[in-house]
C-alpha cells in the first residue's frame, strides 16, 4: 500500500532556491467559470460550457526558522525589480520522499507578515507569505 502524504511535511522552493518546510498551505485550488448558452428552440435545455480557470493567491504560514531570512530577501528584492518565477510545493511522505508536487508559474510575492512580538508572551512567532500565481495545471 503506496505512504499516505502527511499534510505537514511539504517544501516550497522558488526557480530552485528552497525557502524549507512549512506548516501550512491555503489556496491551492482551481475553479472555472461556467457559461450558460440557451440554445433557440430548446426551452427545457441550457449548455453549462467551461471558460476561464481562476487560481487564488496561495497562502503560506510556519514558524520562523533559519529559512525566514531566504524569504525576505527574495521579498525584499521585489521593490527594485518585478520578476515573476518558476515556485513548487512538493508534499513528503514520512520516509522524506516526494509524494506529490504541483508547478506554479509566473509567481510573485503579494504579502509577507512577520510575526507578532510579545516578551510577554508564550505565542509561536509566525511568518505567512502570500504568493499570486498563474497557474498550476499543464495547459497542453
Amino acid at each position: 500500500m503506496p505512504e499516505t502524504a502527511l499534510s505537514p511535511r511539504f517544501t516550497v522552493s522558488i526557480d530552485g532556491v528552497d525557502l524549507g518546510m512549512w506548516t501550512k498551505c491555503e489556496g491551492l485550488a482551481v475553479e472555472y467559470e461556467v457559461f450558460e448558452y440557451q440554445e433557440g428552440g430548446f426551452n427545457d435545455y441550457v449548455h453549462r460550457l467551461p471558460g476561464r480557470r481562476k487560481y487564488p493567491n496561495i497562502k503560506l504560514t510556519r514558524p520562523l526558522d533559519k529559512d525566514s531570512q531566504t524569504v525576505v530577501r527574495w521579498v525584499s528584492k521585489m521593490v527594485t525589480k518585478v520578476e515573476r518565477k518558476h515556485a513548487e510545493i512538493t508534499v513528503l511522505d514520512a520516509n522524506g520522499e516526494v509524494v506529490c508536487r504541483w508547478n506554479l508559474t509566473d509567481v510573485c510575492p503579494v504579502k509577507w507578515t512577520g510575526p507578532t512580538l510579545d516578551a510577554g508572551g508564550n505565542q509561536v512567532a509566525n511568518e505567512t507569505l502570500e504568493l499570486s500565481h498563474n497557474g498550476f495545471l499543464d495547459a497542453g
